[in-house]
Order: C-alpha cells, then sequence, then structure tokens
C-alpha cells in the first residue's frame, strides 16, 4: 500500500523501493514455510509440489513490483518442455507465473545471496556449462521433474538478449525431449518498457532496483501450440523448428 500510495519524487521512489524489498523478505519466507512442509513426500510429488510453489512465488513478486504479465496462446499440456526467449532476470518468473515449472538455470545463480538457496529448493535446475557431470546430473533432474508430469522451462539461447529477435537455439534438451516423448511448448515474452532487458555485463542489483523504484511494468507471454516431437528427428532440426515458432508467437507479442 505505501508503495502504490507514495508521491513522485526521490522521496516516493525510495519509499517503493523499500517496500516492495520487505514485499519480497515476506514472500520469501512464506515460499520457505511451504517447501519445509513438502520434505517428507515422495519426491514425485514434491516435484509438483515445488513447481505450485514457484508459481505462488513468482505470482506475489510480480504483483509486488507492478508487473501486469498478460499471457495467451495455447493451453500447456503437463509434462512439457517450454522453450523461451530469454530477455532479463525476470522470465522464469513470467512464465512460472503462469505455469506450474521447474526452470533449468546456469550454475552461477545458486551462488547469488538469498535467491541461490531459495532457487534451490524450490527445484531449480543448475548446469554448469562446459561440465559434462552437471549436464548428466541436470539431465537426470530435468527427466525426473517430467516424469512426475511438471513441465521444465528452459531457455536455450543460453544467454539474455534485447527481446527484438530470437538467438539461435542450443539442442541440448530437445534430445531429452526426442528421447522421452515429452511435447515441446514454444513461448515468446516481450517486455514493456524495453529497459527490463538484462544483458551483457549488467549487475543484478543495480537492475532490481531500478525496478524495485519504478511504478511498474507490463509483458505479454504467448505460449504456441505443442509440437510433439517426430522418433528419429535430429535435435538440432527440432531446435531450430521450434526457435522458428517462437519466433513467430515473438512478432505477434
Amino acid at each position: 500500500a505505501a508503495a502504490a500510495l507514495a508521491p513522485e519524487g526521490a522521496t516516493g521512489r525510495l519509499v517503493r523501493t523499500g517496500a516492495r524489498i520487505a514485499g519480497v523478505g515476506a514472500a520469501v519466507l512464506a515460499t520457505a514455510t511451504r517447501l519445509r512442509a513438502m520434505r517428507e513426500e515422495p519426491e514425485a510429488t514434491r516435484a509438483r509440489g515445488r513447481a505450485v510453489a514457484l508459481q505462488r512465488a513468482a505470482r506475489d513478486v510480480l504483483a509486488l513490483h507492478g508487473i501486469h504479465a498478460a499471457a495467451a496462446g495455447a493451453p500447456v499440456p503437463p509434462g512439457a518442455v517450454l522453450a523461451s526467449n530469454h530477455v532479463s532476470w525476470l522470465d522464469p518468473l513470467v512464465v512460472a507465473a503462469h505455469v506450474p515449472c521447474v526452470p533449468v538455470s546456469k550454475a552461477d545463480v545458486a551462488a547469488w545471496p538469498v535467491v541461490g538457496g531459495l532457487a534451490r529448493d524450490l527445484g531449480v535446475v543448475f548446469v554448469s556449462r562446459g561440465d559434462p557431470g552437471s549436464g548428466a546430473s541436470a539431465l537426470r533432474a530435468i527427466r525426473t521433474a517430467l516424469d512426475a508430469g511438471a513441465c521444465v522451462l528452459n531457455f536455450p539461447e543460453g544467454t539474455t538478449s534485447e527481446g527484438d529477435g530470437v538467438l539461435p537455439f542450443r539442442p541440448g534438451l530437445f534430445g531429452l525431449a526426442l528421447r522421452t516423448g515429452a511435447p515441446v511448448v514454444p513461448v515468446a515474452i516481450r517486455y514493456e518498457p524495453r529497459s527490463l532487458a538484462w544483458t551483457g555485463d549488467a549487475s543484478f542489483v543495480p537492475h532490481y532496483l531500478a525496478l524495485a523504484a519504478s511504478r511498474g511494468a507490463r509483458v505479454s507471454v504467448r505460449f504456441g501450440a505443442p509440437v510433439a516431437v517426430p522418433p528419429g528427428a535430429a535435435a538440432r532440426a527440432v531446435a531450430e523448428e521450434v526457435r522458428a515458432r517462437v519466433a513467430a508467437l515473438l512478432a505477434e507479442a
């Protein structure tokens, strides 16, 4: 409420930022409490439960920061691989707010204060590029999530962009979709204002503080029709087809 009623100017932005940081702390505590209650449950049940806990937390954080996320497109089937373009650190929250899922993330996020530990508890799968052991472990975790009926969120560009186009897709996770028969759902994300793009060597804290001080933002997320991966297809060919579909959805958005 304080963030919504604060006047503009330096004082208003400071009040809004403080209220949102406090709100994030409350959301983290609430999410941690939900996760503790799941510790004794079977792994398959925990995988689905963690995805739902992430969805609740994502909705809370987006609402707290005045981010209106509008979704459109086809229904997402359970146990699907979600392949999205990558623009910002907000992307997993934007998608998870609409579809309970298990995100795949680069390993260095696991070291972020507060965020890393919570992400690990939420079942986020961390991958160290160039580390075969890490990749194999991640694939096992992803397969467990898919077998439990949870969706898995991947950003196959491997890095963020300004959001105008879609970079080439890495084929890795599409090979797992081939082996498991999981459908692949193309996802396109577009932000307004464009300053929410988080690219290059930009530091997280200044970017977050600018968002926390702002009046809010809008984001469009579009889900394409599921792609049934045909047996015997090449992972790279599937990656190229899904990338083309994501690019088409982005143009529509």
